[in-house]
C-alpha cells in the first residue's frame, strides 16, 4: 500500500476516534468503483465551465459522509477546491443562505490549504492579476498596480453586475494589501467570507455597507467562483451534509429550506454558478417521506430518481445516488484493508498479520454486527474503531493475543442514537466501582 506516513497516521487516528477521515480515502475506498466514470465524467464538465448538482442517498452507517469525502478528495486532485457543511437548525439553517455561505468560506480547502483557505484563494487571485500584467512586458509599480487594477475591473465585470459590494471590497483588500494596513486587509477579508460584525471603518474602506444577506449570498458565490477560477482551480465542490435534519425543525422553516435548495439546484442548472458541483446527502426518507423533499412538489420532481429493485443496476449519472450500504464481504474488505494500512507503519508487520489475520477480522465483523442484530449496515465505525483498537494492543504488547484477551464490549457512551437505537437490547453500563456510580433512579 503506497502511502505517506503523515497520512497514514492521520486516517489511523480517525479511524481510532471513529470518525471519518479527512483525506486519505482512497486506500479504504471500498465498492465506489462503479462511481468512478460517473464523477470523472462530472469533473470532466466542470472544467469546461459547467455545473452539476447530486444528491447521495443512504441510511445511517451506508457511507454518506465517507462517499462526500471521497468525491472532494478526488476534486482536489483535479485542482478543485472544496467545503464540507453540515446543515443544523441553530447554527447553519438552509433557509438563511448566508450562513451557508459563512460556513463555506470558513471550511474552503484546496490542496495546498486547510480550511480557511479564503485568504490564500484571494492572494493567490491578485498574484495572478500581477503576473498576467507582467506578462505583457516589462512595465513599473505604478503601472503594474494599474495594469492589475484594469485587469481586476474586467474579470469582476460580470459578479459586478450581480455583487457589486463583492467586487468593491476585493479593490479594497488589495489597496489594503498594498499599503501594508493589516487589520483593514483581515477585515476585509472577513466580509468577503460572509462574517457579520465586521468594523464600520473596514466596511468605509471599501464603500460597502451591512452585512452579507440572505439574498446577497448568491452574488457572492459568484464571486468566490469568479475568484478561484482566476487563481488557477478548476471549480468548487460544495458538500451539504446530513440534509435529513429540515425534517425535524419547524414546519414553517422547513418549507422556506425545502425552497432554498430548490433555488439552489434551479441556479445550478441554469448555469449560474459555472465550476461548481452542489451535492446534498439525506436518508431515504428524506427524499421519500413526507416531512422532506416530497412536502415541495418542485423540489421533490427534480430530485426524482426510478430506483429498481437491484441496486447493482442504479444508474451512476442520475441526480440520485443510492449508497446500498455494508454487506458483511464489504466490511471485511475493509477491515483488511485497514489491517494493511495500520502493518504499513509497524516495526513488526508479520506478528500483526498473524495475531489479527483474516479470520479474526471475520470474527470480529460478524461479533460487532451481531450486537447490533446482525444489521451489517449500522456496523462500520464501532467494527473499524474497535478492529483499531485490537491492533493497537498487539502492536504495543507482544504477548497480546486478541482472541484470548479480547472482548467485545459496547458502551452507551460511545455509540450515537442510530446505534442504540439499533440494538436489540440496550447496551449494559459499566460495573459500579464506587456509591457515587450506583443508579438511584426508578
Amino acid at each position: 500500500m503506497t502511502i505517506s506516513e503523515q497520512r497514514r497516521q492521520e486516517v489511523v487516528d480517525a479511524l481510532r476516534r471513529g470518525t471519518v477521515p479527512q483525506q486519505g480515502l482512497d486506500v479504504l475506498a471500498v465498492g465506489l468503483d462503479r462511481f468512478s466514470s460517473a464523477v470523472s465524467e462530472d469533473f470532466d464538465r466542470l472544467a469546461r465551465g459547467q455545473a452539476t448538482f447530486r444528491a447521495v442517498r443512504g441510511e445511517y452507517g451506508a457511507g454518506k459522509t465517507f462517499f462526500t469525502r471521497w468525491l472532494a478528495e478526488q476534486g482536489k486532485w483535479r485542482g478543485f477546491a472544496t467545503a464540507e457543511i453540515q446543515i443544523s437548525e441553530n447554527e447553519t439553517p438552509l433557509h438563511r443562505l448566508e450562513t451557508v455561505y459563512r460556513r463555506l468560506a470558513e471550511r474552503l480547502s484546496t490542496a495546498e490549504f486547510g480550511p480557511s483557505a479564503l485568504r490564500p484563494v484571494v492572494d493567490s487571485w491578485i498574484f495572478a492579476l500581477e503576473e498576467d500584467v507582467l506578462a505583457g512586458g516589462e512595465v513599473g509599480e505604478d503601472e503594474l498596480a494599474r495594469g492589475a487594477e484594469d485587469l481586476l475591473e474586467q474579470r469582476l465585470a460580470v459578479v459586478g453586475r450581480v455583487a457589486p459590494s463583492f467586487s468593491a471590497a476585493l479593490r479594497a483588500y488589495r489597496r489594503a494589501v498594498a499599503v501594508g494596513e493589516t487589520a483593514v486587509a483581515e477585515g476585509l477579508i472577513a466580509w468577503l467570507g460572509g462574517q457579520p460584525h465586521v468594523a464600520a471603518s473596514v466596511k468605509r474602506a471599501a464603500g460597502v455597507r451591512g452585512d452579507l444577506d440572505h439574498d446577497g449570498a448568491l452574488g457572492f458565490l459568484q464571486g468566490l467562483l469568479a475568484v478561484l477560477t482566476d487563481s488557477g482551480h478548476t471549480g468548487l465542490v460544495v458538500v451539504l451534509d446530513e440534509v435529513e435534519t429540515l425534517q425535524r425543525v419547524r414546519g414553517d422553516v422547513r418549507d422556506k429550506a425545502l425552497n432554498a435548495l430548490r433555488q439552489l439546484i434551479d441556479d445550478v442548472d441554469a448555469g449560474r454558478f459555472p465550476g461548481l458541483m452542489l451535492v446534498i446527502t439525506g436518508t431515504p426518507a428524506f427524499f421519500d417521506g413526507p416531512q422532506g423533499a416530497q412536502r415541495l412538489a418542485p423540489l421533490a420532481q427534480r430530485l426524482h430518481v426510478d430506483f429498481l429493485a437491484d441496486p447493482a443496476y442504479d444508474n451512476p449519472r442520475a441526480v440520485q445516488l443510492r449508497l446500498p450500504g455494508f454487506t458483511r464481504a464489504s466490511l471485511v474488505d475493509l477491515g483488511g484493508r485497514i489491517r494493511e494500512l495500520y502493518s504499513a507503519g509497524c516495526a513488526e508487520p508479520q506478528r500483526i498479520a498473524a495475531a489479527v489475520d483474516e479470520g479474526y477480522v471475520v470474527a470480529l465483523a460478524d461479533t460487532v454486527a451481531g450486537q447490533f442484530g446482525g444489521r451489517v449496515g449500522v456496523a462500520p465505525r464501532i467494527f473499524v474503531k474497535k478492529l483499531v483498537d485490537v491492533l493497537d494492543r498487539v502492536d504495543q504488547f507482544p504477548t497480546f493475543d486478541p482472541r484470548r484477551d479480547y472482548v467485545v464490549r459496547l458502551a452507551a457512551g460511545e455509540l450515537t442514537d442510530a446505534e442504540r437505537a439499533a440494538m436489540p437490547t440496550a447496551p449494559q453500563p459499566p460495573p459500579a466501582t464506587s456509591v457515587d456510580d450506583i443508579d438511584l433512579r426508578l
